[in-house]
């Protein structure tokens, strides 16, 4: 809306001034970025945000190894929702004292995150280690990735137009403030004579 004011007000009138072209001018530029620039930078920052988080996923991949495990009781407490050790998953797992075995086939216990509610002491549970063997939480998968990619790119559209919507308030701002500027200087020129039109002797 402001946009279409910006570049109607005045149209084709003499008394139209040069701040006013200027001014729309900066509305139309700002149009033109929130059209075309600000959906660029999205797309580019959602592009380069899914990139690098899929050679994430694939480096998590290739450094984690699902390990079949055995429940030897319960974890000695529970990860409570504000943890902030429990990490990004917390709420969805349940921790248990486990035995594996280390790739290097040394035998492992600890407590570990367990992905489904296992059952009693002796049942199988499926976990996540490295390759020396620790636990570690499961790989990011692809899905999850690309829905923080698209979040990101979101935010950065968002960013831009912010952006964009700040430039052209200060642009236009600074317009103003010299056009009143002007003013005030003319009017100091002109005030003292103010009213003696015609009174010349």
């Amino acid at each position: 809306m402001w946009v279409l004011w910006a570049l109607l007000r005045g149209r084709g009138s003499p008394l139209r001034r040069a701040t006013d072209r200027r001014e729309a001018r900066v509305a139309l530029a700002a149009l033109l970025l929130l059209v075309f620039g600000a959906p660029a930078a999205g797309w580019a920052g959602g592009t380069a945000a899914d990139a690098a988080l899929q050679r994430s996923v694939r480096a998590q991949h290739a450094e984690r190894h699902p390990v079949d495990a055995v429940v030897v009781g319960p974890a000695g407490r529970e990860r409570s929702a504000g943890d902030p050790g429990g990490g990004v998953e917390r709420g969805a797992r349940t921790r248990v004292v486990a035995s594996w075995e280390a790739p290097d086939g040394t035998p492992r216990t600890g407590e570990v995150a367990a992905a489904s509610r296992p059952g009693g002491t002796g049942s199988p549970v499926r976990i996540w280690t490295d390759a020396a063997g620790h636990p570690v939480p499961p790989p990011m998968d692809g899905r999850t990735a690309r829905t923080h990619a698209v979040l990101g790119g979101v935010g950065t559209f968002l960013l831009a137009a912010a952006c964009v919507e700040a430039g052209r308030r200060l642009a236009v701002g600074c317009m103003v403030r010299r056009r009143y500027a002007r003013l005030d200087r003319e009017w100091a020129a002109v005030g003292p004579d103010w009213g003696r039109a015609g009174k010349g002797g």
